[in-house]
C-alpha cells in the first residue's frame, strides 16, 4: 500500500468516524444546572441522588444575592433557589424568571450558636450576656446584612431585640449562612447566627438560643424555573425537586416542608 493511500485511507476512517460521533455528540444534552442558597446544599444533593433516570444535574451554591446577581448578568441558570422573596422579586422584576414556576416550598427558624466545647450561657433579651459571651475581642458571626438573606434576617431580629446598637461593631460579616457556621465550628467566632437546618447538619456547634418567629420575617426559601431553563430536561429536575419524595428528604433534614 502506497503512502498516498494509506493517507486517503485515514481520512475517509476520519470522516466515517466523524458520521458516526457526530449525531451522538449532537444529542448530549447539556446538564441541568440549578443555582441555590447554600444552606441547602445537602438537601439538594440529596433529593437528586435519590431520584431515578434524571438528567446530568450539576449546582452552584452560594449566597442567594450573589447567585441572583450572576443570573441576572447572563449566568446560564435553569433553576434558581433562593432564600428569601427579595432576591427572586430581583429577577423577576427583570423578567428573568418563569412567573408560573415560582414557589415557596421550605421554611426554617434562626438561631444563635456556639462552638460544641462552648460553656457560653446567653440570653437573648440581655446584650450584656452576649457581650460577656463575646469576650475581649470575639465576634458574631453572620451572614452580610447588606447582602445575604441569613444576615438580613439576624439583623432584623436583634433590631427587634434591642440588641443591635450594642452588637453592631462587634460582627464578623461572612459570604454566606455557611461560611458564618464554618467560622464558628473551627473557633474563629466564639458566637453566631444561623439557620436552625444549618446548625443540625453540623455537629461542631450548638445552639445556645432559638429567635422567636416573631423576631424576624418568615425564613422562606422560593424555588423558579428562569427563562432561559424551560426546557424538558430542566423540568424534569424541577419537578423532582419540588416532589413528595423530596420534601420527605427535606423534612428529615430539619425544614418546615407544605402540608
Amino acid at each position: 500500500m502506497t503512502a498516498s493511500s494509506v493517507s486517503r485511507r485515514r481520512v475517509l476512517e476520519a470522516c466515517l468516524g466523524g458520521l458516526v460521533a457526530g449525531p451522538a455528540l449532537a444529542a448530549a444534552e447539556p446538564a441541568v444546572l440549578v443555582y441555590a442558597a447554600a444552606s441547602l446544599t445537602e438537601a439538594l444533593e440529596q433529593a437528586t441522588a435519590a431520584a431515578t433516570g434524571l438528567p446530568p444535574t450539576r449546582f452552584s451554591f452560594a449566597a442567594s444575592s450573589l447567585l441572583a446577581r450572576q443570573i441576572a448578568a447572563g449566568a446560564p441558570a435553569d433553576i434558581f433557589w433562593s432564600a428569601d422573596e427579595e432576591w427572586m422579586d430581583y429577577l423577576a422584576s427583570r423578567d428573568l424568571i418563569a412567573t408560573d414556576s415560582r414557589r415557596s416550598v421550605l421554611g426554617t427558624g434562626l438561631v444563635l450558636i456556639a462552638s460544641a466545647t462552648s460553656d457560653a450561657s446567653v440570653r437573648l433579651d440581655d446584650a450584656a450576656s452576649l457581650l460577656q459571651a463575646l469576650g475581649a475581642n470575639g465576634r458574631l458571626a453572620l451572614g452580610d446584612p447588606l447582602h445575604v438573606p441569613a444576615g438580613r434576617y439576624a439583623r432584623i431580629a436583634l433590631q427587634r431585640l434591642s440588641l443591635w446598637q450594642a452588637l453592631a461593631q462587634r460582627l464578623a460579616p461572612a459570604d454566606n449562612v455557611r461560611a458564618a457556621l464554618e467560622f464558628v465550628a473551627r473557633g474563629a467566632a466564639p458566637l453566631g447566627i444561623v439557620y436552625t437546618t444549618d446548625a443540625l447538619r453540623e455537629p461542631r456547634v450548638r445552639v445556645l438560643a432559638r429567635f422567636a418567629p416573631e423576631t424576624h420575617p418568615p425564613v422562606r426559601y422560593q424555588v423558579a424555573m428562569t427563562r432561559t431553563g424551560q426546557r424538558a430536561a430542566a423540568l424534569r429536575v424541577y419537578d423532582e425537586l419540588v416532589s413528595a419524595r423530596a420534601f420527605e428528604i427535606y423534612r428529615h433534614l430539619g425544614f418546615d416542608v407544605p402540608g
